[in-house]
């Protein structure tokens, strides 16, 4: 069954590429969206990921906002982006995984390298545009995955790019939980683990849930972006009732 699976989502995987190399060139930017939206959707279910989204929002949502969400698997993105099809900055690593990291690139990924102050610089002042520009921008301010019930500091860098555009801060939070509603072990994505392993955790597993829940907006007018990461960060926690890594 597990090969079955797997030969799926490289079926899958070169069907996005064909649809990126043939389609994308001439589609407009809401025909990308619907495009993404649909392409996600499907490989979340050959993956035996189904979707729940919660709105806790109270109201409080923005139009245009900067997206940030905890980070706990390389699924995340592919469940936001069947809501929200966005514009990710991600690790530069991704880029290197065999098909899903080109796919990532074609769908507007922005490549981030670690460590490289003059990078983040540079990233940073191309988000601030983006943003300006009405394009969705995300990203997962932990800089890295966490296990399931921890929540990383937020790093506070980028926060700046949506204090400079003007537009708030839009967070969300992602969970994965089993049949009884506990965290999903298989969705952890931590440590020396590879993508296929990853992959393979998740096929081999009993069926899951991820749980996409938006948060109301926070302003970013007057604020400095230390304590606007702290806010999303503690929003973060909060909502998902788990304790911080320090």
């Amino acid at each position: 069954m597990i090969v079955w699976h797997f030969f799926r989502i490289f079926v899958h995987l070169m069907a996005g590429m064909l649809t990126c190399a043939c389609q994308f060139p001439f589609s407009s930017p809401e025909r990308r969206e619907r495009l993404i939206r649909r392409w996600s959707q499907q490989l979340l279910a050959i993956c035996t990921v189904d979707v729940a989204f919660r709105d806790a929002s109270e109201g409080a949502v923005a139009e245009t906002a900067l997206i940030v969400s905890n980070h706990v698997s390389w699924l995340d993105i592919f469940v936001i982006n069947t809501l929200h099809p966005c514009h990710f900055v991600a690790k530069a690593d991704i880029r290197s995984w065999p098909l899903v990291g080109w796919l990532c690139e074609q769908a507007g990924t922005i490549f981030l390298a670690r460590g490289k102050q003059r990078e983040v610089r540079r990233i940073y002042e191309g988000l601030v545009h983006q943003i300006q520009a009405g394009k969705r921008i995300a990203f997962f301010p932990e800089g890295t995955t966490a296990a399931q019930g921890t929540v990383l500091p937020f790093h506070a860098n980028l926060f700046e790019a949506a204090i400079e555009a003007k537009v708030m801060v839009q967070p969300f939070v992602i969970r994965y939980t089993d049949a009884s509603g506990q965290f999903h072990a298989a969705a952890d994505f931590i440590g020396e683990m590879t993508f296929v392993d990853s992959l393979r955790a998740i096929l081999k597993a009993p069926r899951m849930t991820a749980e996409l829940i938006r948060l109301p907006a926070i302003s970013t007018e007057g604020a400095h972006r230390r304590d606007v990461a702290q806010q999303a960060r503690s929003a973060v926690m909060q909502a998902l009732g788990v304790f911080a890594e320090t």
